[in-house]
């Protein structure tokens, strides 16, 4: 996530108008490397989030709330000691390093007013909260880094707080921008993105994409192998975007790369045209706050689903072998007849067959033409025991056929079952959700119960999706199997349309019928919802079948969600996010 020094800027000045002023209330440290200030500031509590974690550094205001340790860490005390009650005085910004120092003035111990800064510094792995005095020494860090650590520069109390190394770049208040692509041409062989990326300070590799993206022209571009045209639309595509900078024209916003659908993959203070999806925001804070709060849910969410979805996936593999070892058998079985065939014509012929051969050519009188057939056989057994031989291996490769055909549709069903429950967990898109499914593969005895000696307490059910038409029918979608079978056999009537994807793994969708008459937009409407909720969501070309609700029914003994149907006909859709937007807007 680019945390760059623009989105520093946009933050510093953003919090300088903000907490400026405030008074620091209270100090939590919930994890090892975050701390939270709860403060006062212009006439609204705010909570200021300050976070060193090597993966997601970052600064902003919050409204999240986290569970605190109830002893709290001695970083966590010592800003207690220095900080509590102190006002904010002001956020400095530091040249588009990523680095944001707040100045408090608090009351030390011996009742006087002393200034203290705290410096958190966004650097990957080398992010830190440090804690300095009036006079630069460090008071204390939330990470310590000694002298065999980095010999450049200690992080330690009592030592004097230095500035990181600057890097040699150009800042984007001072860049002169027709000078940087003179200086171009003495690395012929930079790709575009790269040297602005080498050259522009507080610059992330997206924003140089960014500009080469506006520009039109490929980031990969070699420097050398720009035209005199590409180079005039790159000067006028940075130029726009330092003057935003500049001027502090920004506009947060998250962005959606349209193949994870469970959380944000990026976000940045500019806007980034390259991607389609974009969520925006008034401020820094609330873009920060809502990607790393989708992003943490979309977390937890996976590892709720991923104890549930090895389980799936082992049984799912189960069934894969157990269908290629019975199709094997099948293949194996499949000329059992000539078992018979064997053992009819030796009986046939028993008495004209010598003892002690071990083949014997015999007329197959099945055939037209009467051929001779050849039949081996075992010379130390008799022409009759021979006989009972190949009955007994037909016998045994019919039952075995039997046996395989009969598991294949079990299988298969088996194999079906449990798609739709993968389908069900991929989609799920809450913690109830996943309960849910886990309740139903536990009655099912996919899983195990959690706890034996206690009364199972379900959790609170959660309801289908609802959607409205264009033209005023209300659509309802289920969001796994057991809400599959009860929004199709106990809360739809008999003329209710029900809809689903024809083999492939999605919800039941249902039409609640009114007085008036179907139009087919409203069909063809919740024919897209029925192939956005399935296994075809990102296909093209998918076929949904419908048909009215009472011409569905429950084999006895299926599994939840499993249903047969029939006087159905069949609709073929390419889903569209956009409308099944505009459907639930609709509500």
């Amino acid at each position: 996530m680019p945390f760059d020094g623009i989105v520093v800027k946009c933050i510093a000045k953003e919090l300088s108008d903000t907490i400026t002023g405030g008074r620091i209330d209270k100090i939590y440290q919930p994890e090892r490397d975050e701390i939270i200030i709860n403060m006062r500031a212009k006439g609204q509590n705010l909570k200021l989030l300050l976070c060193a974690n090597a993966s997601y550094p970052r600064i902003h205001l919050t409204k999240s709330t986290k569970e605190n340790p109830q002893n709290p860490p001695m970083f966590c005390m010592i800003l207690r000691k220095h900080l509590s009650g102190g006002k904010i005085s002001g956020v400095e910004f530091h040249d588009f390093e990523r680095i944001i120092s707040i100045h408090i003035k608090s009351i030390n111990e011996l009742g006087d007013e002393a200034s203290k800064k705290l410096v958190i510094e966004i650097m990957g792995k080398h992010s830190n909260i440090i804690l300095v005095d009036d006079g630069g020494k460090i008071i204390d860090s939330i990470k310590h880094v000694d002298f065999e650590m980095s010999r450049l520069r200690e992080i330690m109390p009592a030592r004097p707080y230095t500035f990181p190394p600057s890097q040699d770049k150009t800042s984007p208040k001072s860049l002169d921008v027709s000078l940087l692509f003179e200086k171009a041409k003495e690395q012929p062989n930079s790709r575009v993105s790269r040297y602005l990326l080498e050259n522009i300070k507080g610059f992330s590799p997206l924003l140089c994409k960014e500009v080469c993206f506006r520009a039109e022209v490929d980031s990969d571009t070699p420097v050398s192998n720009l035209s005199e045209e590409e180079l005039q639309k790159l000067r006028l595509s940075l130029t726009d975007i330092l003057s935003k900078i500049n001027y502090s024209e920004f506009t947060p916003c998250i962005i959606w790369d349209g193949i994870r659908k469970d959380s944000p993959t990026d976000y940045h203070s500019m806007k980034i045209t390259q991607y389609q999806k974009l969520d925006t925001f008034i401020s820094m804070s609330a873009a920060l706050d809502s990607f790393y709060m989708l992003s943490d849910n979309a977390k937890r969410l996976n590892q709720k689903k991923a104890s549930i979805l090895k389980i799936l996936n082992n049984d799912v593999t189960r069934c894969h072998k157990k269908i290629s070892l019975h199709q094997d058998i099948l293949r194996e079985t499949a000329n059992r007849d000539k078992f018979r065939l064997y053992g009819e014509l030796v009986t046939a012929n028993i008495y004209q067959i010598p003892k002690n051969v071990e083949k014997v050519a015999l007329v197959n009188y099945y055939t037209k033409d009467n051929e001779y057939i050849d039949i081996p056989l075992n010379k130390n057994l008799t022409p009759q025991d021979n006989a009972q031989r190949y009955f007994k291996k037909y016998a045994k490769a019919r039952t075995a056929s039997a046996f395989s055909q009969k598991q294949l549709e079990s299988t298969y069903s088996e194999l079906k079952y449990l798609e739709s429950v993968l389908h069900s967990l991929e989609s799920a898109d809450s913690p109830s959700d996943i309960e849910e499914i886990r309740l139903e593969l536990t009655d099912s005895g996919y899983l195990k119960s959690r706890k034996k000696t206690y009364k199972r307490k379900d959790p609170k059910s959660s309801k289908p999706y609802m959607y409205k038409s264009t033209d005023g029918f209300y659509i309802y979608v289920g969001k796994n199997n057991i809400q599959n079978d009860t929004l199709t056999l106990r809360l739809s009537s008999s003329k209710d349309i029900w809809l689903h994807t024809k083999d492939l793994p999605g919800s039941h969708v249902i039409i609640k019928k009114t007085k008036k008459d179907m139009p087919d937009r409203t069909l063809l409407e919740a024919a897209l919802l029925a192939a956005y909720h399935s296994k075809g969501k990102y296909s093209s070309n998918v076929e949904v079948d419908y048909t009215q609700v009472k011409n569905v029914k429950k084999p006895r003994g299926a599994k939840p969600g499993m249903v047969i149907y029939d006087n159905h006909k069949t609709i073929v859709v390419t889903p569209d996010e956009e409308l099944v937007n505009n459907l639930k807007n609709n509500i």
